[in-house]
């Protein structure tokens, strides 16, 4: 569990990030899934969008890509998730 001080941290480093993955009507894939995991083993700290078309709520989602990458989800802001996964190198590849 992240406390509030390292999220605050994680929020500022997050803020100047592109989303890597975006989200749309057909929801979160096993394909994307996999895809969010690769991308947080190599970053990190990473961005997801909702487009407007995803009809699901913006914290399922977060709790699906939380519980199968491992990773927490540092914020929601808007349709915008920040995931983080920590390294053993203990240093953020933003």
């Amino acid at each position: 569990m992240l406390t509030g001080k390292q999220k605050r941290e994680l929020r500022k480093l997050a803020h100047h990030l592109n989303p890597i993955y975006q989200v749309g009507k057909e929801g979160v894939s096993t394909n994307m899934l996999e895809g969010i995991e690769q991308a947080l083993i190599k970053h990190e700290l990473i961005k997801v969008k909702l487009l407007e078309s995803c009809d699901e709520d913006i914290r399922v989602v977060a709790l699906k890509i939380s519980e199968y990458t491992k990773a927490e989800v540092a914020q929601i802001i808007g349709r915008t998730i920040v995931l983080y996964l920590y390294n053993k190198d203990g240093n953020i590849k933003v």
